[in-house]
C-alpha cells in the first residue's frame, strides 16, 4: 500500500477526534454504562471498522482488505481475552462501578500509545530484517502454549507485575477512591489513590498484550497502516465490551484454547513466510527453501472466524451443562 502523509495524518486526527468525544462524555458524567448504551457504542465502533474495510477493498483491493479484517478479528478476539484481566484488575483494586469506565478508557488510551511505539518498531524491524518473521513467529508459538498452560488458571493465580508492587511500597498513598482523581492533598501531604495504582496496572498490562498482539497482526499484514487501524478499531469499543458482555465473559471457557489455536497458526505462518524468503545463511545457506507454502489471507481469515465459532459455541454449551449440574435438584 502507499499511503500519503496526508492520510496518516488525516485518519490518526480523526480516530483522536472519536477519543477525545469519548473522553469528553465520561470526564462529565462517570457513570456505569447500561447495556442499550454499550450496545449502541460497540455497534457505532464496529460499523466503523466494517466501513473502514470497505474503503480499503474499494481503493486498494481484496487482498488488503482481508489482510484488514483478519488483523482487525484477531485483534479484537485477542482483546476479549484481555477483558478477563481487567475484571481482575478492577475487582482487585475495588473501583467502584461507575469509576471504572474511567479507569478502562485510559487504560486502551495507554495501550494505543504503546502499540503505536510497537508498530513502528516492528515495521523498521521488519523491513531491514526479513528474518524477524522468525522471532515473531517463535513468540507466538510460545504464547499459544502458555494460553493452553494457563487456560484452567482461576483469577486467584494473576500476579501483580514489579511496577505495581514498588508503587504500593513507595508511592504515599490513600486507601479511599476520590471521585477519578489520581492524587489528593491531605493535611498538606499529597497522596496517590488507588485510582493512579488501577492506571500503572492496566498500563503496564497492555504494555505486555501489544508483546503478543504486535506480532500476531504483523504475521496476517505487512502493512503498517493496517496493523495501526486494525489495533486502534480492536481498542476503541473494548471498554463497552467489558460491561456489554458483563458475566458472559466468565463463560467463555474455551477462548484461551480458541485464541491458542489462532496464535499457533499464525505463528506457524509466519516461519513458513520467513522460510519462503530466508536470508539467514546456517538455513540452506541463505536462500529461500523450495517448496515451502505460503498461506494467503484467504484461509488465515477462514481459519480465524471458524476457530472463534467453534471456540463460543463450545464455551456456551459447556457454561450451560456446567449450570445444568450446578442448579438443585427439585423436590417433590
Amino acid at each position: 500500500m502507499n499511503i500519503a502523509p496526508w492520510l496518516w495524518l488525516v485518519t490518526v486526527a480523526v480516530l483522536v477526534a472519536i477519543l477525545a468525544i469519548d473522553i469528553l462524555i465520561i470526564g462529565r458524567r462517570p457513570h456505569e454504562p447500561s447495556m442499550r448504551e454499550s450496545a449502541l457504542w460497540i455497534s457505532f465502533y464496529v460499523s466503523l471498522a466494517v466501513l473502514f474495510g470497505i474503503g480499503v477493498l474499494i481503493f486498494s483491493g481484496p487482498q488488503f482488505a482481508g489482510e484488514f479484517y483478519a488483523g482487525w478479528i484477531t485483534e479484537y478476539s485477542l482483546s476479549v481475552d484481555n477483558l478477563f484481566v481487567f475484571l481482575v484488575i478492577l475487582t482487585r483494586f475495588g473501583v467502584p462501578r461507575k469509576y471504572q469506565q474511567t479507569a478502562l478508557l485510559i487504560g486502551i488510551i495507554l495501550a494505543l500509545i504503546m502499540r503505536a511505539v510497537f508498530i513502528a518498531v516492528g515495521a523498521a524491524a521488519i523491513n531491514a530484517f526479513a528474518w524477524v518473521f522468525y522471532i515473531f513467529g517463535a513468540i507466538l508459538i510460545y504464547t499459544a502454549i502458555q494460553f493452553v498452560r494457563n487456560s484452567e488458571q482461576e483469577d486467584s493465580e494473576y500476579k501483580e507485575n514489579a511496577l505495581i508492587r514498588w508503587a504500593k511500597n513507595n508511592l504515599p498513598a490513600t486507601d479511599t477512591y476520590n471521585g477519578v482523581k489520581l492524587t489528593i492533598v491531605e493535611n498538606g501531604k499529597r497522596l496517590v489513590t488507588p485510582m493512579l495504582l488501577v492506571m500503572i496496572a492496566l498500563g503496564t498490562t497492555d504494555l505486555l498484550f501489544a508483546l503478543d498482539s504486535i506480532p500476531a497482526i504483523y504475521g496476517l499484514t505487512k502493512e503498517p497502516y493496517l496493523v495501526f487501524t486494525a489495533n486502534v478499531f480492536a481498542l476503541m469499543g473494548l471498554r463497552q465490551l467489558y460491561f456489554l458482555l458483563g458475566g458472559l465473559i466468565t463463560r467463555l471457557v474455551y477462548l484461551s484454547a480458541g485464541l491458542a489455536v489462532i496464535l499457533g497458526f499464525i505463528g506457524v505462518k509466519l516461519i513458513l513466510h520467513a522460510l519462503h524468503e530466508n536470508n539467514l545463511p546456517f538455513i540452506n545457506g541463505g536462500e529461500p527453501l523450495k517448496g515451502v507454502p505460503d498461506i494467503g489471507i484467504t484461509f488465515s481469515l477462514t481459519v480465524i472466524i471458524g476457530t472463534l465459532v467453534v471456540t463460543t459455541v463450545a464455551s456456551l454449551l459447556k457454561s450451560r451443562r456446567t449450570q445444568k449440574d450446578e442448579q438443585p435438584a427439585k423436590t417433590h
